[in-house]
């Protein structure tokens, strides 16, 4: 095309047409006029003059013209050339509505679209633990469902988390315990006869029994109940020797019986008597420092990655105190007796406020708020310094025997509910996205968290996603440290492992009860299983011996209901409010479809497609990887050796395993050959004596190449003790069949028995010609190849005399 500045008018004032093609030619040797795919105007006037082509001496004009012929031939509706210069018209496809990420959100009790309030940056606080004891399982409901969501947003849905965590090192609960374990200490330090011992207990039991008959919740009651029954257990024996003047090393032993089985009412008594006397501060700092260290090894026990932010109340006492402050300067506290108090009333009569948001209907409910305050917090003058009984504590003046430190109010110590707030607000600021913790924990601890945060930054959106996770009950009954109804994690990691833990937690709702029992063990182990079963054949099927080419093969399609397919995709699972539980459902399925193809490619004597069957593991793996149940090194299914393991055992001992297993396939296949039965029970020996020793599974399938797995040890071990009784069981039953036969019947089947499916067929040679490496017959005595029909036919008859020959080698093995 011309340029646009292209002075035509002297051009058009040309009439002979060699002179206009000289004069055209001389212009467009130095522009260009090939550019662009459309004539201009002044091309089309010029080109209606020439009329013909110009002179092949003019070059460029005939270039011209010819060019500007084709643009003009493209455009004519009858042209053939039509769309070779000109692009057709493109339309982009229909496509699906894309799920997007909803996340039930305590604050609506309703699924919320999640939005985050700065681009792909997440601002997430969690409750952490209280140290005062062990770990238990109800904290792994929260950290293990916590975590998962976590590395969902971070690794599925690529989000920025900034994920932050605190330790109440400071609370009602671990000033008691303190004192209690140190005035238990000083009395067994003292080593008290056994007669000073029994008065205590009894001086003890006294008060704790007018407790028992005022206890009316039934979960609290039952357990006193069980402390009551061990105390009397104890007593019975040691009082009947006292009484009986028995010898001092008869009567000791059970006094020391007695003194372990009453500890939590004496420790309660002592404290009672003696606590106020107890002013050492590093006596309530050793306590909480060692059970956070425990809590911190079950966290990576159970494999829950480390918060981004920790924070410990004992470290932010000057935030808090400057936190308080402010919220009385708002008008929404106020000091009484050197304590400090949040004043509901005047908090939820603010327009831009609203107390209580997650749980509005229990606002007044006092049992539950005596229980945020704290045991140490709620005697009657404590309680009559408010001037609401809805008012909660924002500093606690310290008592004789509590923990203090200096404010303006005098000395004294955090509420419970106010150290959250301050942490997390001097961390995440006036908002944060998401803000999590156990449902036990809505009313009144996070609901007094938010009314004190959006105090202080005068919001009314500290909080924009509330998650909560649910209850988890033992065997149907709740849990609770309290009521001494618990299991603690190391004791549940003694019984599974923390991927089966994991997977437990998959395969249920985050936010629902979880009831944690040897059935809901059971089915995560099985998954587990399930899962690993394919894995290893995946990784069998890769160890197949190929060039680089080999490696892609034809895609068959005959049977296409035989090909598994990633049809699901986890995205719209996720998205519905981190299904875990149907992810893992459709994960099963696919494993299941795998296997069918896998099963139906070996039994027609073809190799599954190497590529389908890697892609599926691969992306099996990466989804588990992602729910955080296998660790990030494993290529392909669970690591062999678990976490702890250094060095890739798989690919370090696979190499020498496979050479054994080739060298014991050669032996078979000789002893086979030769009729060596000694040899192949010395095979057989390797296979399900030796290797399951070491953590190796041999899988022998006629016909076909031997599978080597690498399997957990006492997997293995539990596999053989089951095998060995299945077998004890059919000799059983077999040894009962031949004896209920006349002698003749009995001997007749006995030699039946000892005939080895490689020699049934080949005796008969009136019938058959020729034979596969095993004894099967493959052509008839005329040397024609077996029907289809024929040879599934005797296949079942081989298979049955396979399993008949087993059972004699095993009776022979066994001396039978």
């Amino acid at each position: 095309m011309m340029s646009a500045a292209f002075e035509f008018g002297f051009l058009l004032q040309i009439n002979e047409e060699a002179a206009l093609a000289a004069a055209l030619n001389d212009y467009l040797t130095s522009r260009s006029y090939l550019a662009g795919f459309s004539p201009s105007q002044a091309d089309q006037k010029a080109f209606k003059l020439l009329r013909r082509p110009p002179d092949p001496q003019h070059v460029h004009a005939l270039r011209w013209f010819r060019h500007i012929a084709a643009l003009q031939q493209d455009d004519s509706p009858d042209s053939s050339m039509k769309g070779k210069r000109v692009q057709p018209a493109w339309s982009p496809p229909a496509g699906t509505e894309v799920p997007q990420l909803r996340l039930y959100n305590s604050l609506t009790r309703s699924k919320e679209l999640f939005v985050p309030q700065k681009g792909n940056k997440v601002t997430w606080y969690c409750c952490g633990p209280t140290v005062y004891d062990a770990s238990h399982m109800g904290h792994a409901r929260s950290y293990i469902s916590f975590d998962i969501l976590r590395r969902i947003l971070r690794d599925y849905f690529k989000y920025d988390v900034l994920y932050c965590m605190n330790i109440t090192d400071i609370d009602d609960k671990i000033i008691k315990r303190a004192r209690q374990n140190f005035l238990l200490e000083q009395y067994k330090e003292k080593k008290p006869q056994a007669a000073q011992i029994l008065q205590d207990v009894l001086s003890a039991r006294e008060p704790f029994q007018a407790h028992l008959a005022a206890t009316t919740d039934p979960d609290k009651k039952q357990m006193l109940e069980r402390l009551d029954a061990a105390v009397t257990a104890a007593l019975q024996p040691l009082q009947a020797a006292m009484d009986s003047k028995a010898a001092a090393e008869v009567v000791q032993p059970l006094a020391q019986v007695l003194l372990e089985n009453s500890k939590d009412l004496l420790s309660d008594w002592l404290d009672k008597q003696f606590g106020s006397e107890v002013t050492e501060n590093s006596i309530f700092s050793t306590l909480p420092k060692y059970w956070e260290g425990e809590y911190h090894k079950d966290m990576d026990d159970l494999n829950v990655l480390p918060p981004d932010v920790l924070t410990r109340v004992s470290e932010y006492v000057p935030e808090i105190v400057d936190f308080v402050k402010k919220i009385v300067a708002n008008g929404y506290g106020y000091e009484s007796n050197g304590s400090v108090y949040f004043n509901t009333s005047k908090f939820d009569g603010n327009p831009q406020h609203s107390y209580a948001k997650l749980v509005p209907e229990a606002v007044g409910d006092q049992k539950a708020l005596q229980e945020g305050e704290g045991d140490l917090s709620i005697s009657a003058d404590r309680l009559s310094e408010k001037k609401s009984p809805n008012d909660f504590a924002l500093w606690k003046a310290s008592k004789p025997g509590e923990p203090s430190w200096d404010s303006p109010w005098g000395k004294g110590r955090p509420g419970w509910h106010i150290e959250c707030s301050a942490m997390a607000g001097s961390v995440l600021g006036e908002s944060m996205d998401i803000h999590g913790g156990g449902f036990d924990l809505r009313f009144p601890h996070h609901d007094n968290e938010l009314a004190q945060a959006e105090a202080f930054f005068e919001n009314d959106y500290w909080v924009r996603y509330f998650l909560h996770t649910g209850h988890l009950t033992i065997a149907g009954c709740k849990m609770s440290k309290s009521l001494k109804n618990f299991i603690t994690i190391k004791d549940a990691l003694a019984k599974n492992t923390a991927r089966q833990l994991r997977l437990a937690f998959l395969m249920h709702s985050w936010k629902d009860t979880l009831d944690y029992s040897s059935n809901t063990m059971e089915s995560a182990v099985q998954y587990e299983k399930f899962m690993n079963e394919f894995f290893l054949n995946v990784k069998d099927i890769l160890r197949a011996p190929t060039d680089l080419t080999g490696r892609f093969e034809k895609w068959e399609c005959d049977d296409d209901d035989n090909i598994p397919k990633q049809s699901h995709c986890p995205l719209k699972a996720l998205c519905d409010n981190v299904d875990t539980r149907t992810v893992m459902e459709e994960m099963r399925v696919l494993v299941g479809q795998s296997n069918t193809y896998i099963a139906s490619r070996k039994n027609a004597k073809l190799r599954p497609n190497r590529l389908l069957v890697e892609s599926i593991a691969v992306y099996l793996t990466n989804m588990l990887k992602i729910f955080g149940a296998i660790e990030e090194s494993a290529s392909i299914g669970f690591p062999v050796g678990g976490q702890s393991q250094n060095v890739d055992l798989e690919s370090t001992v696979m190499p020498y395993l496979s050479v054994l297993s080739e060298f014991r396939e050669g032996v078979r296949k000789i002893a086979r050959e030769q009729k060596v039965m000694e040899l192949l029970q010395m095979c057989d020996v390797v296979r399900d004596e030796t290797l399951p020793e070491l953590g190796v599974r041999l899988e022998d399938h006629e016909g076909q190449p031997t599978v080597l797995k690498l399997v957990d040890k006492e997997t293995l071990l539990k596999e053989r003790e089951e095998k060995t009784k299945v077998r004890r069981r059919r000799r059983k039953r077999l040894l009962s069949k031949l004896q209920k036969l006349d002698t003749s019947e009995g001997m007749a089947k006995l030699e039946k028995m000892k005939v080895s499916p490689c020699e049934m067929f080949r005796k008969e040679t009136d019938k058959y010609s020729q034979f596969d490496e095993t004894g099967f017959p493959t052509h008839d005595a005329e040397g024609k190849e077996l029907s289809k029909g024929l040879a599934k036919k005797l296949r079942k008859l081989y298979e049955a005399q396979e399993k008949l020959h087993n059972e004699y080698l095993q009776m022979n093995q066994n001396g039978n």
